[in-house]
């Protein structure tokens, strides 16, 4: 059994503010501690559920976040970005039969955590189909189209009710809630043997109920902190300026969807 793990940070137990998950600041390195060992719980778990190959992609800020001498040793490792549409899950493809989420975290534009965003923080919003969009969902719709199910997510108490509410067969685990400014967390081991249990269990049974289906058509609209943004993004092929600070794009197929936010949410 083949398994794909994404890490990110802003998910991990104990993340507040942007100095403990930005690389160089003096509360990186707890942080960063924290992320590696949530991601070792995840592969433990799944290796107690008989997964024989896990490969972890590194997936926040500058990809080069886990410690990987304390991943268990049969772990593979992506660091750094492919330059690939599917970002936080490039390389994953059709050879896996799994995904897992480790440390993700509620979508721009909601109040479930202080660190809330969708792929950057110069967009205020970005929805799919009229519906908030988290990188969860992003990168759950990547996998649907390689056929892979997310069986796993962990992360903030808001992200897990949005996941359940495209799946609820997709296995959670909480590990923090925000309200406002603030986080209210989960020991930082019991977020570990939480994750540990949750991914062995999201294993069993028939994966296949997991995968998130792909809506027959996306209207995706992306609102702009900045107009200069939304001015420039709107020139790229297929996308519309719907006003100072927002565009629009429609398509039939998701991985378009993932190629137009790869150019324009570098905008």
């Amino acid at each position: 059994m083949k398994i794909y793990i994404s890490a990110d940070i802003e998910g991990v137990t104990g993340t507040t503010e942007w100095d403990e998950t930005e690389k160089g600041t003096a509360a990186y390195a707890e942080f960063r501690e924290q992320m590696t060992a949530e991601v070792a719980a995840a592969c433990e778990g799944a290796f107690n559920a008989g997964a024989t190959e896990i490969w972890v992609k590194d997936a926040h800020d500058s990809a080069r976040n886990l410690l990987a001498a304390k991943l268990p040793p049969e772990v593979n490792l992506i660091r750094g970005w492919l330059g690939h549409p599917f970002s936080m899950v490039g390389g994953l493809d059709e050879t896996f039969q799994a995904v897992m989420m480790i440390g993700y975290h509620a979508p721009a534009a909601s109040d479930a955590n202080p660190l809330a965003h969708t792929m950057n923080r110069g967009i205020t919003h970005l929805k799919i189909n009229g519906e908030l969009a988290s990188e969860f969902l992003l990168h759950a719709y990547a996998a649907s189209l390689k056929h892979v199910p997310v069986v796993f997510v962990s992360g903030d108490a808001g992200l897990c009710r949005h996941v359940q509410s495209f799946n609820p067969h997709i296995g959670t685990c909480a590990v923090k809630e925000g309200v406002g400014n603030a986080t209210f967390n989960i020991h930082p081991l019991r977020a570990v043997q939480a994750i540990r249990e949750g991914a062995q269990q999201a294993l069993t049974g028939d994966l296949s109920r997991c995968l998130v289906p792909l809506p027959e058509h996306f209207h995706v609209e992306v609102c702009f902190r900045n107009h200069a943004s939304a001015y420039r993004a709107a020139f790229f092929p297929g996308v519309r300026a719907e006003g100072p600070h927002t565009v629009s794009f429609d398509t039939v197929d998701y991985f378009e969807v993932a190629r137009t936010l790869m150019f324009v949410l570098r905008s």
